[in-house]
Formats: C-alpha cells, structure tokens, sequence
C-alpha cells in the first residue's frame, strides 16, 4: 500500500471504482483490462498496482460497495417501517434489488474475482456479503416475529442463491431469445422487480 493519508488513500481508491463503474455500464466484465480503468484516472496503470493487484480485486471491492449500498436500503426499510405485511416484505425487498443492477451482474463474475483476489481483499468482501445477510435476518425478525430462528435461516439461504441467477434470468440478448425460439424453448421476460417479488412471497409462505 502506498505511503499517503488515509483520505488519499481512499480517494485513489475511488476514484479507480469509479472508473470500472463506469466502464462496466457499457462494457462487460471479460472486455475492460486495466489499461481502460486508468485511461479514466488521473493517475498511470501502473499506479493502479499500488491499491489493486488484479481487474478482479477493483471489481470485487467494486461488489462489496453494492453490498454495501444494499445493507443501507435494507437498514432503512427495517428503520422507516413499523409493520409490513408479508407482501410489503416482498415489494420492498424486490425494489432494494431492483436499485442494485450491477451486483447482480457482477455475481456472474464472482469466480474469477474470488479466485484472483487477495485474501485481505476477498475477506473484506465477505464481510460485506455477510453483513447483508445479517441485516435481511434482523428484518425478518422485526416483521415475521412468528418465524423461528431456522426458518429464517431456510428463508435467507434460499434467497440468496436464487438472487445469483436473477441477472441472468431478467437480461437476455436478441442472439439469446432467437437461439430459444429455434430450440422451441419457451420466454417470458421478468423484470428484476418481478421475478424477486413473486419468489420472495413464495419463500415467506
């Protein structure tokens, strides 16, 4: 890590999110080298060396700030609600993942980031991912006093899994729906909002 104050640091650190922000709305993950991520700093590729070793690190610490954002939303769901149906459970969460589009697209990638990721950098994703979980448990319990301590647990673990496969399911090319016509393969497209509102219901049932 490079000499510095803490804010440098975190500004440098940043300011390359930002860019592999950027970059990743128009671009996909395989497609940006670092080259790319610095052409949108003010600082060389090599320096980019001296916070992230590797594209997956920035884009997994990248991943951990929409975690991050996500714990917030969910906080403030618990936080601005006194009693919520478990319908309103479900439009609520299905709007937080709604807002969260790039971490859904980023789980695709979770591999390879996790694979070429330091431990230091991986541990601190983890925290991230662990903490959301945390706070979906804590918004159960404030809005499902009637789940048990295990149902809660087969609630978040079912969820969490089927949220991996939610980009994918709700973001299809033209090449994909035309392989599924010829293959007579039946589409209905859902929306992210759709597809996690109607299998959280189903979960809470």
């Amino acid at each position: 890590m490079p000499k510095g104050s803490i804010e440098l640091i975190k500004s440098r650190r940043d300011e390359i999110l930002n860019a592999a922000e950027e970059l990743y709305q128009a671009k996909n993950f395989k497609d940006i080298t670092l080259n790319d991520i610095a052409e949108l700093t003010t600082f060389k590729r090599t320096s980019i060396y001296n916070y992230f070793e590797t594209k997956e690190e920035i884009f997994l610490t990248l991943n951990k700030r929409q975690y991050e954002a996500w714990v917030d939303d969910l906080e403030n769901i618990i936080q601005n609600n006194t009693v919520l149906s478990k319908e309103g459970i479900a439009k609520n969460i299905a709007q937080s993942l709604e807002k969260r589009k790039d971490m859904l697209k980023l789980m695709m990638n979770h591999f390879y980031m996790e694979e070429n990721s330091r431990l230091e950098i991986l541990t601190e994703f983890k925290t991230a991912f662990g903490n959301s979980m945390k706070t979906l448990d804590k918004l159960l319990k404030k809005f499902c006093p009637e789940m048990q301590d295990d149902d809660r647990t087969k609630f978040i673990y079912a969820l969490f899994p089927f949220i991996y496969g939610i980009y994918p399911y709700t973001t299809v090319s033209d090449k994909q729906k035309e392989a599924m016509k010829i293959a007579d393969t039946g589409f209905i497209h859902h929306s992210i909002y759709e597809i996690t509102y109607n299998s959280v219901k189903m979960l809470l049932k």
